[in-house]
């Protein structure tokens, strides 16, 4: 048999070492499929009859994705709904994208000290570790249920995201180029503006439209758990309160057809800018 380099390609892949990581993941996976085995057998369905279950879920699926319509809310207000939640998306991502944009350059490691990079990166790891609503009801205990609860709680999670985005996008930046500047004299705001935003522009724009449609997710979300406006309260409402699952499909049709819309917009951005 040949040992050409042909060879050592494919088989260079079984040679990988286990490590600690690979150990405590395959640990993990298993204890979990253990769980769920063990909760799948010892669960009592005998109250349960799932055909009729299944034939009930099956026939909600058709009346909201088939039948949708609304008494209660008109064409025009679920526009100004739908145009409510993305103010509140675009309030999340404004604030949060201003305050990652410097926590990301005091995160970077060729821009800061190492101590302030890993006090930073260690905060924003522990925003990111909490989850977004919770964040909200923490919010909320002090600020009430509402739009405000919703903006503040889900700008601190989305603050955590990006400024690990905006980090790793100022750490691509060339160590020599930043060295060359301050031969030169230039000073640490002069480098920050005349060199690594300009040159992260395109990855820091991508990673704003990208937290943004995330945020218009989670403000659809929020809309139900925190009382704020938009339309994910009247989702919430016409699912619990009035129970009309016609409505729902019709809100759900809209929020999909926004959420496509957002999605193409941002792809055309995306690709404009690389353009350039």
């Amino acid at each position: 048999m040949t040992t050409g380099p042909e060879n050592k390609i494919k088989f260079s892949g079984l040679e990988k070492p286990v490590t600690r990581a690979m150990i405590v993941i395959r640990l993990t996976l298993s204890i979990l499929a253990v769980i769920t085995f063990y909760s799948l057998i010892t669960l009592d369905y005998g109250s349960v009859n799932i055909p009729r279950a299944v034939c009930d879920t099956l026939n909600n699926f058709r009346t909201i994705f088939i039948h949708p319509f609304s008494r209660r809310l008109s064409i025009p207000d679920i526009f100004y709904e739908i145009l409510v939640t993305i103010g509140l998306s675009i309030l999340i991502t404004v604030f949060s994208g201003v305050i990652a944009l410097f926590l990301g350059l005091l995160g970077a490691r060729n821009l800061s000290p190492k101590r302030v990079t890993s006090a930073v990166k260690a905060f924003v790891a522990f925003i990111r570790a909490v989850p977004s609503i919770l964040w909200v009801l923490i919010f909320a205990v002090s600020a009430g249920l509402g739009s405000t609860a919703a903006v503040i709680g889900l700008s601190f999670h989305s603050i955590g995201y990006l400024t690990k985005a905006f980090a790793e996008c100022y750490e691509e930046l060339d160590r020599g180029v930043i060295d060359a500047l301050k031969s030169t004299g230039a000073g640490w705001w002069t480098i920050v503006f005349q060199a690594v935003i300009p040159s992260s522009a395109t990855y820091l724009l991508s990673w704003t439209f990208l937290r943004f449609e995330l945020n218009f997710s989670n403000a659809v979300a929020m809309g139900a758990a925190a009382g704020a406006a938009g339309i994910g309260f009247d989702l919430f409402m016409s699912s619990t309160m009035y129970f009309d699952l016609h409505e729902v499909g019709l809100i759900t049709y809209f929020i999909l057809a926004f959420a496509v819309t957002l999605e193409i917009i941002a792809m055309k951005v995306k690709s404009k800018l690389k353009e350039k």
